[in-house]
């Protein structure tokens, strides 16, 4: 059944041949240029390289003739149709190209010791209000009992394993900056480090606390005296086992700064 186009095509070939729209086939047109009626450079194949158009068996309509017509003037692409590749691609609705979506690796906002490009930046804390700031860290070594009796009878080789382990906690927290790459230098006002026997679980509980009048905060003071506290036990104590654990290494609370004061929820 003939398409729109062609319809198109058959009332444009007919007004001109009812003299509506002078043309002729040798010369030039109203369509731009001389279009001759079935030029023999279309007929390179049995159906004429229009598609099959009647070419095989003589079969000749005016819907037939209009197409063969106005392809003389305006010329086919290799498919057999008179709109250039061009046209057609311009036609077709271009897809929707979807919005980038945020990298996972993105930066959070909430994350002060990374900058907009996503790098490791030190915190300029110049701007921030000078107040008292403190906070208490705690972790647990669990020893084991032979180990356990061992320092509870202050009969480890090494020594007195409870005052070691806090000098090496205070000593700690004062080196915090040169241990943890962004942390400022802080001048502390005091640092307490506390361990104490628990003879239920065979273990040392210890608990460090970090006080300065500063612009940042003493968290990891806190941490860092608590954790190496720790670490000093163990080592005190790997003679007498291999099996000793430091866990629970965490923030206990803290106070002052612009993110306000911190206390862990007890566990019931």
């Amino acid at each position: 059944m003939p398409g729109a186009r062609d319809f198109l095509r058959l009332a444009v070939v007919t007004a001109r041949r009812t003299g509506r729209e002078p043309a002729s086939r040798g010369t030039q047109g109203s369509l731009g240029r001389s279009a001759p009626l079935n030029p023999a450079r279309h007929f390179g194949s049995p159906t004429g390289g229009f598609g099959d158009r009647g070419f095989a068996t003589g079969a000749r309509d005016d819907v037939t003739e209009a197409n063969d017509e106005l392809d003389a003037v305006f010329g086919v692409t290799e498919g057999g149709d008179s709109r250039s590749a061009a046209t057609d691609a311009e036609s077709l609705p271009r897809p929707r190209t979807p919005a980038p979506e945020l990298s996972q690796s993105s930066p959070s906002p909430s994350l002060s010791h990374v900058d907009q490009a996503g790098a490791a930046s030190m915190v300029d804390v110049g701007e921030k209000a000078e107040t008292t700031r403190s906070a208490c860290a705690s972790a647990t070594v669990r020893l084991g009992a032979r180990a356990y009796e061992l320092v509870a009878q202050n009969k480890i080789k090494k020594g007195d394993v409870l005052t070691v382990a806090k000098i090496a906690g205070i000593n700690a927290a004062k080196q915090t900056h040169a241990l943890i790459p962004l942390c400022h230098q802080l001048l502390l006002r005091d640092v307490r480090v506390d361990l104490s026997l628990d003879p239920r679980e065979s273990a040392v509980r210890v608990e460090a606390r970090a006080t300065c009048d500063g612009k940042t905060g003493v968290e990891m003071e806190a941490l860092v005296a608590a954790s190496v506290a720790g670490l000093t036990v163990y080592d005190m104590c790997k003679a007498a086992s291999k099996e000793i654990e430091i866990t629970d290494v965490r923030l206990e609370s803290k106070t002052g700064g612009k993110s306000g004061d911190y206390h862990r929820r007890a566990v019931s």
